[in-house]
């Protein structure tokens, strides 16, 4: 007969070591081609983009597109990092929601829509005339300023 065993309880987790790794934590991801590559810290913030020469054989649209993807791909990856750095705290509370929400995230794959080029189109001042200009009075001399006496202007 075999003896079952209790494991051992598990060690309470190292806050400082956590928060260091998680501090240090950096995750790059390239697009496919290698056109596009990023990186991204702990709370999936960029911390890098590089742009190979590849994009220059590319449109606006798809050179977006495709650091979205990229960024994306680098957003979960380390949300996945953070994740394993985090398990011995438990998968309860708001950062666990929040990282199972960034593993989960698809950007929008709606083409946006772009005006049609007007012809001989020309930027014009469309604006509404202002208010009248103050005129251009000499200012006041001190002794006029002084014979006003005090001001009960509410600025002051």
């Amino acid at each position: 007969m075999t003896e079952k065993r209790n494991p051992a309880p598990s060690a309470k987790p190292d806050r400082a070591a956590m928060v260091a790794a998680l501090s240090a934590l950096s995750v790059d991801s390239a697009s496919p081609d290698g056109a596009v590559a990023v990186s991204v810290n702990t709370d999936g913030v960029m911390t890098s983009l590089r742009l190979s020469d590849a994009i220059r054989r590319m449109s606006p649209d798809e050179i977006a597109d495709l650091v979205v993807r990229t960024y994306v791909d680098a957003q979960r990856k380390s949300a996945e990092r953070s994740a394993e750095l985090m398990r011995p705290l438990g998968n309860a509370g708001y950062l666990a929601d929040r990282l199972r929400w960034r593993l989960q995230f698809e950007p929008s794959t709606q083409a946006v829509e772009r005006p049609a080029p007007a012809e001989k189109a020309i930027l014009r001042d469309r604006s509404a005339d202002g208010p009248p200009r103050p005129s251009n009075k000499a200012p006041e001399t001190d002794d006029e300023w002084y014979d006003k006496g005090v001001r009960f202007d509410p600025a002051w």
